[in-house]
């Protein structure tokens, strides 16, 4: 764990919160490294060169058109975009299925955060292939919760757009959020919406995700069950 106890940042004394907002891929579900592989295919198979880690720095929490923009490093319209990242995603979805995988500790944390009466949200760059692939293997508990993907027209991070949408779609305000992420575009996403942020240290060190306005961080949600992070959390009731 990333020393959650040791935090400058005391939740109890910072404003009410009633909403948590989760980034799917790296934060929800342990994909990063399956959509890192389907990246690397993908690009064989058009024959491009490329730095692996540079690409994944430079599109992680993009939009899939976004993303086709940075790898071919032309203008491209929205059409063409979607096509090609159609193709990427089935290579993405075709090798993640098989050993699926939440991040340690996501669904028990989930649970807990709708048992003590918070509202819950996805914000994802992923399309509505990868949302469905995702919650039918998830299988979450209760009420489905309001999703915003990267193909309803919104700027990607670390553009604000999706998390301030699930604030909407939660009815509540910004300020009394606390996003989720795994990646420095949705920390820095958080950040520009006006709300709180946990790290989760899945694909990046805690170091990478820092920001005044982040809480925690941990490797897990195993490690925020442990810490009993929600339990610190001065809950709004309203």
């Amino acid at each position: 764990m990333q020393n959650i106890a040791s935090s400058a940042y005391s939740t109890s004394a910072k404003g009410q919160f009633n909403a948590l907002i989760f980034d799917m891929d790296g934060t929800m579900i342990d994909s990063m490294g399956h959509h890192a592989h389907s990246w690397a295919v993908f690009a064989q198979r058009h024959g491009l060169a490329v730095d692996l880690p540079d690409l994944m720095r430079r599109t992680t929490g993009r939009t899939g058109a976004e993303c086709m923009r940075e790898l071919f490093q032309r203008p491209m319209p929205d059409d063409e975009a979607w096509v090609l990242i159609a193709e990427k995603e089935a290579i993405y979805r075709e090798n993640f299925g098989p050993v699926f995988a939440e991040v340690a500790g996501f669904k028990l944390f989930f649970a807990q955060a709708q048992a003590m009466g918070l509202r819950v949200g996805v914000g994802t760059a992923g399309d509505r292939h990868n949302i469905a692939f995702a919650m039918q293997y998830l299988q979450l508990s209760g009420a489905p919760p309001p999703v915003v993907g990267g193909d309803e027209g919104l700027a990607g991070k670390p553009e604000p757009a999706i998390f301030l949408e699930v604030a909407k779609r939660l009815n509540t305000p910004a300020d009394n959020c606390i996003v989720f992420e795994d990646a420095p575009f949705g920390i820095e996403a958080a950040r520009r919406a006006g709300m709180r942020a946990v790290a989760i240290c899945t694909s990046h060190p805690a170091h990478q995700l820092a920001g005044p306005h982040v809480m925690a961080a941990a490797n897990n949600f195993l490690d925020l069950l442990e810490s009993k992070f929600l339990e610190t959390l001065n809950v709004a009731t309203a």
